[in-house]
């Protein structure tokens, strides 16, 4: 194959595939890329066997069309590296080339058949939705999901519910809970209903990158053991977490004595101001009064200090004091708008609580921090 490139514009793809390529030694070949150069256009393929992409690359021109295999890592570093607007890359199953005005470099090659192929996008029954809702619904959710498998069940990734005009994620790690929902159109008659589908975070990552224009139309069709995911530029497929997601709606608090308005961004500042003197080699605690008219934030650590913090509220209920790991509310807070308002429920200290935005479309629940006698 050989082709001459918009060195910009392949960058930006050879990054974002580079996502689903391997990061563990299971074969060498997926620490690299697939290019499939055709007379019409130029795709990148990239896998770890778990998840997988076909990423179409714009401002080629094809003078030769074939199939290669690309050094991830090393492309990369040309790329971002080389002054030439436009670069030639020509490649075989010996070596790869890639040319400036200036430079050349030359990489061992692969044979590309060795390469294992990603499925392409042929189904019938799937949901659609805008890139820009279902962006959103990614910020607000995938922070919520567990670094590692937990023993309770599969909370590595994000649960996906889709069922007629509506599409729900939820992640959680055991201490926090995150929920969002948004329009979804149904085609085929694809529904999740009875089936628990889990997306694994990663997976999740690499679909929000490739989600850059609010009003392109997005297709998502949920098997029984994998996700296949169509944009405009990309296919995207991954396999599902194994395991059972935890029954979120158990989890999610129904009674409440106190319900107190909050405005995003003074909380959010109030909140990082007040975990300024948590102390990072012990549990990092703030602890939240909630009063008539004032919300009072303080944390002290035994090497680092104390803070003392206030906040009006426009609150006359009785007062509650919780303690909250920071963390767990600023993850939260960043991905929402400064300026939306949102409504705290409790019913007393010990006992999870529930942020609500005003629109109703999302919702967290966090476990307090509980002080030992």
């Amino acid at each position: 194959m050989k082709a001459l490139c918009h060195r910009e514009g392949l960058l930006a793809a050879c990054q974002l595939a580079s996502v689903a390529t391997a990061t563990r030694d299971v074969k060498p070949v997926l620490k690299s890329l697939k290019a499939i150069v055709e007379p019409e256009r130029c795709t990148l393929m990239a896998t770890d066997l778990e998840i997988g992409i076909r990423l179409e690359v714009r401002s080629v021109r094809v003078e030769e069309p074939g199939e290669a295999i690309l050094p991830t890592t090393k492309l990369i570093s040309i790329l971002r590296e080389a002054t030439d607007e436009e670069l030639t890359i020509e490649a075989g199953p010996d070596t790869c080339i890639v040319r400036g005005q200036f430079n050349e470099f030359e990489m061992p090659g692969e044979d590309p058949a060795i390469f294992p192929d990603v499925p392409a996008f042929a189904e019938e029954k799937y949901h659609e939705m805008s890139a820009g809702v279902l962006r959103e619904m990614i910020r607000r959710t995938a922070f919520a999901t567990a670094a590692e498998p937990a023993k309770f069940g599969a909370t590595t990734g994000v649960l996906w519910e889709l069922e007629d005009g509506k599409a729900r994620l939820v992640a959680t790690d055991g201490r926090r809970l995150a929920l969002t929902e948004g329009l979804a159109t149904a085609h085929g008659g694809h529904s999740t209903k009875g089936q628990a589908p889990v997306v694994p975070a990663k997976a999740m990552s690499l679909l929000e990158r490739n989600l850059q224009e609010e009003d392109e139309l997005v297709q998502v069709s949920l098997r029984p053991n994998e996700v296949l995911i169509k944009t405009e530029r990309a296919m995207i497929y991954s396999r599902l977490v194994e395991g059972r997601f935890p029954d979120y709606r158990r989890v999610i608090p129904q009674k409440a004595s106190a319900k107190i308005p909050l405005t995003v961004g003074p909380f959010h500042t109030a909140v990082k101001q007040a975990a300024i003197m948590t102390d990072d080699k012990e549990s990092k605690r703030v602890v939240f009064t909630f009063a008539k008219k004032k919300l009072t934030l303080e944390a002290r650590g035994p090497a680092s200090g104390r803070s003392h913090v206030e906040l009006p509220l426009e609150y006359d209920g009785k007062s509650i004091e919780i303690s909250f790991d920071p963390k767990y509310l600023t993850e939260m807070l960043r991905v929402l708008d400064p300026e939306a308002h949102l409504t705290l429920e409790l019913e007393d200290g010990g006992k999870p609580a529930l942020f609500k935005n005003e629109t109703g479309d999302y919702q967290y629940v966090v476990v307090p921090l509980v002080v030992k006698e």
